[in-house]
């Protein structure tokens, strides 16, 4: 009775493993590889890997340094006075110490190592705005690879209308009410057709090889996108009174005020460097002649130390000022950073609504095409036209389909853009229909 119920249990686990299609890609699947397997993601990881280092080891100075080492020495020295000399005797020395050392007080230390901390934030925040950005470029390359390929079958639709055209020509050719010409112009209209429908192939294979590469993906493997049709609806006029909270969610915003506290904290520890710093030494063994020998004797020693500099060649003004100079830099580069977000978030909301009016308009001009390529068709099949009306007609559905398109295309662009610049591309996925 074990053997069945276990292949049942196999039977079901399989079922939708099976039902799954090879190769098959959706928006939310590609979003949540990034972080996994982008490289600039992971080169941002290394980098905030690198700061938290870099903090621990200007955190090692604050900390007291223990070392222990083992000694042995001989050495002969001559006595030398005014009025003989003599002859020095060999003398032995054997040490084992263990020394240590504290920074009792040291203001540059310290604020280096606050630096450093700030340092790891700015890290942190460099991988998030990373990732928003792989995630926004992923986004568009696969809204754009999911357009070429919608594209295909506006032009096999175009290649259908012509064939379908010269069986027409041909027919009214026959029946006397048409004449060669229209058969030739409907073969021209359909060998245009069918070279662009060729050159489309080229163009869906060079944006799945993007989207691939992004993603860390085999080059030769299957795939295929699932289809994700962003809702369609009108934003709403920009309020600035929540331009200050969408700083407040931009990594780059947050990264570049950290970046300003980095290098305050760095003009701190060139100002502090005129105090010197207070420090404890001490160390503590035993010493004989003999190394490890029975009768050893203890030996310490024990200090307090104060360095400070009297003249370091003007060292410390230049770097002070230079640290200003740094300081005075990152505030301009904030402040640009605040006009640059405030006009990307209100482009963002303008040009989201804009799309969404041009669908809207593109959608009637698909309409009114197919309209006329109907009665373009009836004038023909009843004689008192040719078939110019119809290639017109087909050609201007074509523009008509073909601009639809592009117009989804870009007002889900317009989404992915109004998201990564309220902070997180990821509300994109909030927003399927």
């Amino acid at each position: 009775m074990r053997w069945p119920r276990l292949l049942l249990v196999g039977v079901i686990l399989l079922v939708p493993l099976r039902a799954e299609e090879p190769g098959s890609l959706a928006l939310e699947d590609a979003l949540a590889a990034v972080e996994r397997v982008n490289v600039n993601v992971l080169l941002s990881r290394e980098g905030f890997e690198q700061a938290l280092e870099v903090a621990r080891v200007q955190r090692s100075d604050l900390l007291p340094a223990v070392g222990a080492a083992v000694q042995r020495r001989r050495s002969e020295s001559p006595l030398i006075s005014s009025t003989a000399k003599a002859a020095g005797h060999p003398s032995n020395r054997s040490d084992v110490r263990m020394t240590a050392s504290l920074a009792l007080l040291s203001p540059q230390q310290i604020a280096q190592y606050r630096a450093a901390q700030v340092g790891v934030e700015v890290a942190r925040l460099d991988v998030q705005q990373t990732i928003q950005t792989i995630l926004a470029t992923v986004a568009q390359t696969f809204f754009a690879h999911l357009r070429n390929v919608k594209r295909i079958e506006v032009l096999e639709a175009n290649v259908r209308r012509g064939r379908e055209l010269l069986t027409l020509a041909q027919n009214q050719v026959a029946a006397g009410v048409a004449t060669q010409i229209d058969i030739t112009r409907a073969e021209s209209q359909l060998a245009l057709a069918e070279q662009a429908r060729l050159q489309q192939d080229t163009v869906v294979y060079e944006s799945e090889l993007r989207l691939k590469r992004l993603l860390d993906l085999e080059a030769g493997a299957p795939l295929r996108l699932v289809d994700f049709a962003v809702r369609r609806t009108e934003e709403a006029p920009f309020a600035s009174a929540g331009e200050r909270t969408l700083f407040e969610r931009r990594a780059d915003y947050l990264r570049a005020q950290r970046q300003l506290e980095q290098t305050a904290e760095s003009l701190r520890a060139v100002r502090w460097e005129r105090y010197g710093a207070l420090s404890l030494t001490g160390d503590y063994g035993l010493a004989n002649t003999e190394v490890f020998a029975k009768d050893d004797q203890v030996a310490w020693s024990a200090g307090v130390a104060l360095s400070v500099p009297v003249f370091d060649g003007q060292r410390q003004r230049s770097g002070e000022r230079q640290a200003r100079s740094l300081l005075r830099s990152q505030e301009f580069r904030l402040r640009q950073l605040e006009l640059q977000i405030a006009g990307e978030v209100r482009l963002a909301h303008q040009d989201a609504r804009s799309r969404h009016a041009q669908v809207g308009v593109a959608e009637k001009s698909l309409a009114l095409s197919l309209e006329e390529l109907q009665l373009a068709q009836r004038r023909f099949e009843q004689g008192v036209a040719d078939n110019r009306e119809i290639v017109d007609a087909q050609n201007r559905l074509a523009l008509a389909s073909d601009n639809l398109n592009e117009a989804i295309y870009q007002y889900n662009l317009s989404r992915v853009e109004l998201a990564r610049t309220r902070g997180e591309v990821r509300a994109i996925l909030g927003e399927r229909e």
